[in-house]
């Protein structure tokens, strides 16, 4: 027996918010199970989340999201079109290239040279339909979510593949050689990855294709610091040496306006 599941023993949950138009939850089940069929290992579990904006005005009101767990390995992928329907087609296509691509990357290691490079990793593709940022006024912006959990101890080429495989903006994990809290994360305009670690103020190793690490130092702040640092630069994220408790944290730009911040468990 092989162990693989078959698209119709998988099943895909699909939840709605909003006035999801009738239709586009078959529509989202059907397209997400032609994406599973097609995957050589077990597909353990398949969720989808339909979202309609109630702002009308929205450029991009439709948002669908699905996260598909790939023998172990949960695959992500976050898509925003003008129609619910657009973007269900646009998450069909972002889903089966991010599993292609997890797939294609996940199994090798630094022992066997394998790793990201930039000919087959970077493509840019598909940011362009990541949803926007609902823009809400400084004064009105709280920390409304708190992540806190213990960082995965890995490589940053195997961090790079997580990144990738969730379909986030930025990962955090500490560093397997050095120890160090650090982050990966897209460089959208340079068209590649970067890493920034704690103690680390200059590139001090070397990465296949598109990985670099980040010369500019890591700043040491408390949370409300990191607040105003996020106001002022309007990034997507900081990541800094939090001083209030020696780790390494990532306060972020949430969707719906507000912040959310990402510790290390002590």
């Amino acid at each position: 027996m092989s162990g693989l599941r078959t698209s119709e023993e998988v099943g895909v949950q699909v939840r709605n918010r909003g006035q999801v138009p009738d239709g586009a939850e078959a529509y989202a089940r059907r397209k997400v199970l032609a994406v599973i069929s097609h995957v050589g290992e077990p597909v353990l579990s398949a969720q989808v989340k339909l979202t309609q904006a109630a702002n009308a005005s929205a450029a991009r009101p439709a948002t669908a999201q699905a996260v598909v767990d790939v023998n172990g390995r949960p695959v992500r992928a976050h898509v925003a079109a003008t129609t619910m329907f657009e973007a269900v087609d646009l998450l069909q296509e972002r889903l089966t290239a991010r599993i292609a691509r997890v797939r294609r990357h996940g199994t090798r290691g630094p022992r066997d040279g394998g790793g990201p490079d930039g000919r087959t990793w970077w493509d840019g593709s598909g940011h362009e339909h990541r949803p926007h940022r609902q823009y809400l006024p400084a004064e009105e912006r709280r920390i409304i979510r708190h992540k806190s959990f213990s960082l995965a101890r890995q490589t940053p080429e195997d961090a790079l593949i997580d990144l990738e495989a969730m379909d986030h903006d930025f990962w955090v994990f500490t560093d397997l050689a050095s120890g160090y809290d650090s982050v990966v994360y897209r460089d959208v305009p340079a068209g590649r990855h970067r890493m920034a670690s704690l103690g680390r103020s200059g590139p001090q190793r070397d990465f296949e294709g598109p990985l670099s690490v980040s010369t500019v130092p890591v700043p040491s702040i408390d949370v409300g610091e990191a607040v105003q640092r996020l106001r002022l630069t309007g990034l997507p994220f900081v990541f800094f040496h939090d001083t209030g408790t020696g780790r390494g944290s990532v306060l972020y730009h949430r969707y719906d306006g507000h912040y959310g911040l990402i510790t290390p468990a002590l």
